[in-house]
């Protein structure tokens, strides 16, 4: 009996320290800012600081008729370009090339309808990045890989770190690339090639296109929403003349939840309806 309750003791000590042991990882994970959670679409600029407490100071004068308000003031714009526009809001810097190319996409798709969306094409990147919010993103942190689920035609994005990331030859080319992330402080960088040419986005590039993104929080807004700001930097010989940055912010969603998207659902069920049509019953 005595030796079984010495064992008993030696395998709780073993489990505990097995246990300890497998905590490892999520310590070191916390180093670094937790951007798990829903996010959406946040505001054009930082959140505000908290007020400090007045200075005793003569008011400040008027400003004169005309004159430009005060960066940081109300009205100033942020810094950093519009979502799919280059630094300061300006037009994109296409090549002649890459010019010809997305003419010739909008003049093709001109009047119609017509988009990868509508197809049930996911955005692929940036425009995925660029486009969330209005419906969310959720991001699942773990310390070997970002997950990214857009709630748009369900679309998932990884982000590998180390060891997790596969070899440059094992690496597929598609809408998202691939993409490989790091730590500088308390910003995510992340790096992504391996995309495929793609017109048919308000930010076109070629096969040759690379992005890297910088995420930081930046604190809190008056709702008490986490405010997460990206930097997204592009760079493509053969459509730009240079590099293209891009600023979003997105702010969480309280115990979000992403919901179902099922964007291929209604296509199949208009098949069936033809189908009945064609063969002259009703629908089943």
């Amino acid at each position: 009996m005595g030796q079984s309750i010495s064992i008993g003791k030696y395998a709780a000590a073993a489990w505990l320290a097995l246990c300890a042991g497998a905590a490892i990882p999520a310590e070191k994970a916390s180093e670094h800012p937790d951007f798990t959670g829903v996010w959406t679409n946040g505001p054009a600029g930082p959140p505000a600081a908290p007020a400090a407490a007045p200075a005793a100071r003569p008011p400040a004068a008027a400003p004169a008729p005309g004159a430009a308000p005060a960066a940081g003031a109300a009205g100033a714009r942020p810094a950093g370009g519009a979502p799919g526009g280059a630094r300061g809001g300006g037009a994109l810097p296409f090549t002649p090339y890459g010019k010809a190319r997305r003419d010739a996409y909008t003049k093709l798709t001109g009047g119609t309808d017509d988009s990868p969306g509508k197809w049930c094409v996911g955005g692929g990147m940036p425009g995925a990045m660029l486009g969330a919010g209005a419906y969310p993103m959720e991001i699942l942190q773990t310390p070997g890989e970002i997950i990214v689920v857009f709630e748009a035609h369900s679309e998932i994005r990884r982000i590998y770190f180390g060891d997790r990331n596969a070899a440059p030859e094992d690496r597929t080319p598609s809408r998202s690339g691939y993409s490989s992330g790091h730590w500088e402080g308390d910003t995510l960088v992340v790096e992504t090639d391996n995309l495929v040419d793609q017109v048919d986005q308000a930010t076109a590039h070629s096969e040759d296109a690379k992005i890297v993104e910088r995420y930081k929080l930046e604190g809190k807004d008056a709702q008490g929403r986490r405010i997460l700001f990206v930097e997204m930097t592009m760079t493509d010989p053969k459509f730009y003349t240079q590099p293209v940055t891009m600023t979003k912010r997105f702010a969480e969603i309280p115990n979000g939840r992403a919901l179902p998207y099922e964007c291929t659902a209604e296509t199949w069920y208009e098949r069936i309806e033809e189908m009945a049509k064609k063969a002259g019953v009703p629908v089943p």
